[in-house]
């Protein structure tokens, strides 16, 4: 038969269990090591706390693995890990979509519905004619695509400002020599040979 249930016989249906208290000494029940064993990796703090793909020390996959060779500087975008990404626009697109003298902006190419959304870089492309005159605001815009704008009256505006041409590298291999090169550096030793026998004849006092 049940135990009559009353408030001094109340008790959780499943019994309390105390935490296990670790480090308060031998008398405590859990050892010298607090259950951790002696040294090594587990004995220490935040030990279970490991990065994602550690194998316990010794060299990781990704760094035994090959690589994959190719550009991965930022000068070499749009290719390796800095590559970037746009969206294109044509001429031919503003054209159909826009009256004259409109101004294009990225809202506006999203309510023509020629992109999506703005998440992405918008650059204009030279594909087709345009003959009205816009405004266009745009992240990109191409040799041609820029021309065609100009020509047409509009304007251009860069929303990442205009990109700056960068500088050809020297090449530090030396020019080849000429036989220029060498007929003059023959009569400028010839000259300074001049010069040092016109100062040691100087120098020499005559004889009395």
């Amino acid at each position: 038969m049940a135990e009559e249930l009353n408030l001094h016989s109340l008790k959780p249906a499943q019994p309390r269990k105390d935490r296990k208290r670790v480090g308060r000494g031998m008398g405590s029940g859990k050892g010298r090591y607090s259950g951790r064993g002696i040294k090594g990796q587990k004995s220490r703090s935040g030990s279970h706390y490991m990065p994602a793909g550690f194998e316990g020390g010794q060299m990781p996959i990704d760094m035994r693995l090959p690589k994959l060779r190719g550009n991965t500087s930022a000068d070499a975008m749009p290719i390796g890990p800095f590559r970037t990404a746009t969206q294109p626009v044509n001429l031919r697109d503003l054209e159909a979509r826009f009256e004259a003298g409109a101004e294009v902006t990225p809202d506006t190419l999203v309510t023509a519905r020629l992109i999506k959304n703005t998440k992405i870089d918008i650059k204009i492309l030279g594909s087709g004619e345009l003959t009205k005159k816009l405004s266009v605001s745009a992240h990109g815009f191409s040799k041609t695509a820029k021309e065609k704008i100009e020509a047409a009256g509009g304007t251009v505006s860069w929303l990442r400002g205009e990109p700056v041409e960068k500088k050809p590298k020297r090449s530090k291999a030396k020019a080849p020599v000429t036989s220029d090169d060498v007929e003059a550096e023959a009569d400028v030793d010839v000259d300074d040979q001049v010069a040092e026998e016109t100062t040691d004849g100087a120098d020499e006092a005559p004889a009395e």
